[in-house]
Order: C-alpha cells, then sequence, then structure tokens
C-alpha cells in the first residue's frame, strides 16, 4: 500500500517496527529520527518512544518536534519550541478522534478523519 508513495514519504521507526517491516518495505523506516529544514526552522521527527519533548536533543527557539507515540494529538508551542503530535489515523487514545497532521502556510492543524480542524499553531 505505502510502496508506490515510497518517493513522498519520510519515515522514522516506531517502537513495534521490525526488520522485517523493513524487508518489505521499498523506503527507510528503521532511523530513530530525523531531521529536516522546513521554512527556514530544524524540524525533530520521531515517533517518541525513544525521544519526546521531555526527552530531546538539544533545539533552538523555533524549532519544531514532530512524533506520535503517545496517540494523543497535540499542537502547541512550549519554552518557545513547537510540539506537533498527529495522535493516531487507527488507535486514538484518550477518547480522542483518529487524527493526522496537515501542514500549510505556516500553521500545523490538527484534524479529524473528516478533515476537520481541531486544533492549529502558526508559527511565528
Amino acid at each position: 500500500m505505502l510502496n508506490p508513495m515510497k518517493k513522498e514519504l519520510l519515515c522514522v521507526r516506531g517502537n513495534c517496527e521490525a526488520e522485517v517491516d523493513q524487508m518489505v518495505l521499498e523506503f527507510p523506516v528503521m532511523a530513530d529520527y530525523m531531521t529536516m529544514w522546513l521554512d527556514g526552522r530544524m524540524v525533530f521527527c520521531t515517533h517518541g518512544h525513544l525521544f519526546d519533548p521531555d526527552n530531546m536533543t538539544r533545539l533552538n527557539k523555533g524549532d519544531i518536534v514532530i512524533s506520535g507515540h503517545t496517540h494523543i494529538y497535540r499542537a502547541e508551542e512550549k519554552d518557545g519550541i513547537y510540539i506537533v503530535n498527529t495522535g493516531s489515523v487507527s488507535l486514538p487514545k484518550g477518547g480522542n478522534p483518529r487524527t493526522y497532521v496537515i501542514y500549510e502556510n505556516g500553521t500545523f492543524s490538527v484534524r479529524d478523519m473528516d478533515g476537520n480542524a481541531l486544533t492549529e499553531i502558526s508559527l511565528k
């Protein structure tokens, strides 16, 4: 299902990924984290079981952390760092609906499966 989209995906390893998963996928999924630049800001992407906003590498004000391990959506600024949790499209927790995140025009928007924005945060 995901292999046809392999050129569009950037992935990090979750706490349930195994080497057998990598054997059937045509794109890398075993990295514990990745960094990328988005509109001049460093983005630290991780599943969240090894690194989380309270156990993080050195970040600068304005940087962004994207994770999902808790399966509870989140979009907020804490001590100058933007924290985004996608929630979960399959197994949401805490009574939350199934969610995903979209980034458009400087804003992270957490949306339900009908596309309704539940919360969002705009980069300053």
